[in-house]
């Protein structure tokens, strides 16, 4: 077979489908970054009054003894939004699956440290993914003006989603963790952002979006 003939080949089964796939995990980036980025804020003081700020939830450790300073930065900007003035609630919103891991329990009770009263938290443990959390913002809670808490590399990916989903949503982001220390979260949430793409436009997967527990509703 001549020369030429195998590069034909070899281009169109190797090289064309990983350029296919670089180019759409950049077009994807691009889309939300860019759709989004003037509605995420990094100061408290810029945010103009909401209904509620909902929390995005993640661990509280990054290791057994080890706690995670995602989690942490995220509790901080929630609470200086809420003494700020910025909102009159906050909804966390993450995942349960026992007793052992809650993060919706973890984030009250940082956020009760922090001097937030618990008669103004709401909590949804049924956020298993950051579509789940903000889908039933607005179906399950009723909000539709909110403030986005959350990292740095999460909170366009987020405010994407509330746009798809009809909420009138701004973000602040929370101080941002070293990259040396969230490496390997920032780059797993460049192909988040297209499984969002993905979620939004073609798949239309089905969410966590029943009723929330009401026991998350009061549990402090």
């Amino acid at each position: 077979m001549p020369r030429k003939r195998w590069r034909s080949i070899f281009f169109w089964i190797l090289v064309f489908p990983v350029l296919l796939v670089v180019s759409g995990v950049l077009w994807c980036n691009v889309w939300i970054v860019v759709s989004t980025k003037s509605r995420v804020h990094d100061q408290v003081a810029s945010i103009e009054p909401r209904d509620v700020g909902v929390v995005l939830g993640t661990s509280k450790k990054s290791g057994p003894d080890t706690p995670n300073r995602h989690f942490e930065n995220r509790m901080a900007a929630a609470a200086a939004l809420y003494h700020e003035g910025r909102v009159a609630r906050l909804l966390v919103s993450g995942y349960r699956d026992s007793e052992y891991y809650d993060e919706t329990r973890d984030m009250i009770a940082k956020l009760r440290q922090l001097g937030v009263p618990a008669e103004v938290i709401l909590a949804d443990d049924r956020g298993a993914r950051t579509l789940d959390s903000i889908v039933r913002v607005g179906e399950v809670f009723g909000f539709d003006r909110v403030v986005i808490i959350s990292d740095d590399f999460h909170v366009n990916r987020a405010l994407f989603i509330a746009d798809r989903s009809g909420l009138e949503a701004i973000a602040l982001r929370s101080e941002a963790v070293d990259y040396g220390d969230s490496r390997k979260v920032r780059m797993r949430e460049y192909f988040a952002r297209v499984k969002a793409v993905l979620d939004l436009y073609l798949y239309s997967p089905r969410t966590e979006s029943g009723a929330p527990d009401p026991e998350a509703l009061t549990r402090t």
